[in-house]
């Protein structure tokens, strides 16, 4: 779900700690400056370009992406995982690893405290000194991105690799496969004109979702239609009046944005206000490109659509 401006992306990362957005705004805003994509780089390779060497199955896995926890825990290696972030809240099981902190600018010291064999890091500019770091004492690391729906089944493989079981790795992706397909294929059936959406990440300044994140993927799925799909970068900048203009149907916000934006007397110009079309998104679910990806697209048509897939 983690950069066009490095030091805007910075400072808003600090002030939304207490909100319950912010898995949301992470990912939404690591995703802002990504450089070449990294599905055009060799499978040796990670998202710094940095040779990807893992030696013997990982035996002690630090995962510093809340994705690449979920996917480690689903690929039958939640035992090898020895550090984690903050953030890392599914599965259940992963409360029981140590707390490294964020999961942006990481503790070193903390992350070697625990004797990792393999640390796996968000391959965002915060996060290149780390990785440089890791490397010049000898750990083995991978640093990747999940910014698309295409990113999950790359890293699901890299990291199937990373602890030697790459059958385990193809079922994953192909269980993800099956439940967006799912959704998907019901969005077809009912083909109808889609509803336009506008997706709040944060407000000052005003960021919403563009083409380059994978949500704007999974209101395609859920059968919607991204306002601001046209403008390439992950979270883009905008403005209240272009919002205006464009006049979405529905507005997706956080519990907390959401409350925000009711009772703004400012956001009363965008007629879904207006109408009472202020949707609260479920952010821990759909605010990353994890294991849950079908029960997200699933959640999103039950919001925007109305019906349920089962």
């Amino acid at each position: 779900m983690i950069f066009r401006l490095h030091r805007l992306a910075t400072s808003i990362a600090l002030r939304i700690a207490t909100l319950v957005v912010r898995p949301l705004v992470l990912v939404a805003l690591v995703a802002c400056g990504r450089t070449e994509r990294a599905a055009t780089r060799p499978a040796t390779l990670d998202d710094y370009g940095d040779t990807i060497r893992v030696g013997a199955p990982a035996k002690r896995i630090v995962s510093l992406s809340p994705v690449t926890t979920e996917i480690l825990f689903a690929i039958g290696a939640g035992d090898r995982v020895v550090g984690r972030t903050h953030w890392d809240m599914y599965p259940a099981a992963a409360a029981h690893v140590a707390d490294l902190g964020n999961g942006m600018q990481p503790n070193v010291e903390a992350i070697l405290g625990v004797h990792p064999d393999l640390v796996v890091l968000y391959a965002g500019s915060m996060n290149r000194g780390a990785a440089d770091q890791l490397r010049r004492v000898g750990l083995a690391t991978i640093s990747i991105r999940t910014d698309t729906l295409g990113d999950f089944a790359r890293v699901a493989m890299i990291l199937a690799r990373a602890i030697g079981d790459t059958a385990a790795g193809r079922t994953l992706v192909d269980s993800v496969t099956r439940s967006l397909d799912t959704i998907r294929d019901r969005t077809r059936a009912r083909a109808t004109t889609p509803r336009t959406v506008f997706w709040h990440i944060w407000d000052n300044p005003l960021l919403t979702i563009g083409r380059g994140s994978y949500m704007t993927e999974l209101t395609a799925i859920a059968g919607a239609s991204n306002i601001f799909a046209d403008l390439p970068a992950a979270s883009p900048q905008v403005t209240m009046e272009e919002i205006v203009r464009r006049n979405p149907d529905v507005i997706i916000a956080g519990p907390v944005s959401a409350a925000r934006i009711r009772a703004s007397a400012a956001w009363q110009a965008v007629p879904a206000v207006r109408m009472g079309r202020v949707l609260v998104v479920d952010t821990t679910l759909v605010g990353r490109p994890g294991v849950r990806l079908g029960e997200a697209a699933r959640h999103l048509r039950a919001l925007i659509v109305g019906d349920t897939v089962p």
